[in-house]
């Protein structure tokens, strides 16, 4: 019997979400493989099987989080927990988002890395053990970028994440391969840290990578490719890009705020400029509301921003 199947054959396989505000004190070395899961009963088996395959150098755990399940997902997590020996399955017992459901298992991972993936069959899961060796290799969190040979991502989506991507990474200050994959591998401690700020729906993965990247932590990318899921996607493409788009302004605003606020003052003052010489060069020479309403709102963004960032700099101190 192996260490893993030693240490698991004390755990309850299916048991109640715990208490998240006392996570367990995590081993140093291994690996939690984190699937969250809501109504996926036509990809879990067979992502639970790849998973179970994979070889690392460590102990290593599956942990699903059952996310209130209404098909028939439940039921597969049972009986896949029966002949598994290193899966734990959370239930929560009602719907609470794929953050929360991230955030949960984070929570209570057994080991200090964790590995996400998704339940749908996405996702390679023969590429872990080359995410697991970036954070080995001093990565705090390794992402697997949708940009291998094999990507489905539908066309209908893809000029919303072109933008989206293009919009984080000026405002993260550095290039950003993929904002959103689901497949990475994460320090435990990273998400702990900021799980305050972590949203508890679709943008956890955004928001991790924005919070990572503007607070110098090192991120490195793996290439990956992307099958087509399995089941119907929960994603909604109008609400769900809106909804980034300001999450992606007020998560940059939390950490960096002059990458929000200058380019708007910027904005202002060209508008200004403009005015004033519509109003000055032009007969008859008179200075308009429109010029006088222009710089009182340059002197307001410009005293939000640098105020912005001055409590955001104290409260690094």
């Amino acid at each position: 019997m192996t260490k893993t199947q030693e240490r698991s054959a004390d755990i309850p396989r299916v048991v109640p979400a715990p208490d998240p505000e006392e996570p367990p004190a995590p081993a140093a070395r291994g690996v939690t493989i984190l699937v969250p899961a809501f109504n996926e009963e036509q990809g879990i088996e067979g992502v639970l099987e790849r998973l179970a395959k994979v070889e690392l150098d460590r102990p290593m755990e599956i942990l699903v989080v059952d996310d209130g399940s209404t098909d028939g997902t439940t039921e597969i997590l049972k009986r896949c927990a029966e002949r598994m020996d290193n899966l734990r399955v959370i239930a929560p017992g009602m719907n609470q988002g794929y953050g929360a459901s991230l955030k949960l298992g984070f929570a209570n991972a057994a080991y200090d890395v964790v590995v996400m993936t998704d339940a749908d069959g996405t996702y390679p899961e023969d590429r872990i053990a080359d995410l697991v060796a970036r954070v080995d290799d001093g990565a705090e969190m390794a992402v697997g970028s949708r940009s291998g040979a094999d990507v489905h991502i539908p066309l209908v989506r893809r000029p919303a994440k072109a933008v989206l991507k293009l919009l984080a990474s000026y405002l993260a200050g550095t290039r950003i391969p993929d904002l959103n994959s689901g497949m990475r591998a994460v320090r435990r401690d990273l998400v702990l840290k900021y799980r305050a700020i972590l949203p508890q729906g679709f943008s956890f993965t955004t928001t991790i990578t924005l919070a990572s990247l503007t607070n110098h932590h090192r991120v490195d990318y793996v290439n990956i490719s992307y099958a087509q899921r399995a089941g119907h996607s929960k994603i909604r493409p109008i609400r769900d890009t809106v909804g980034f788009v300001s999450l992606i302004v007020r998560t940059v605003m939390y950490f960096n705020p002059l990458k929000v606020f200058y380019p708007a003052a910027t904005v202002l003052f060209v508008g200004l400029c403009v005015s004033l010489y519509y109003d000055i060069f032009r007969p008859p020479a008179d200075l308009g509301d429109k010029s006088v309403m222009l710089f009182v709102a340059l002197v307001q963004v410009l005293s939000i921003g640098l105020l912005a960032d001055l409590i955001e700099k104290r409260s690094r101190l």
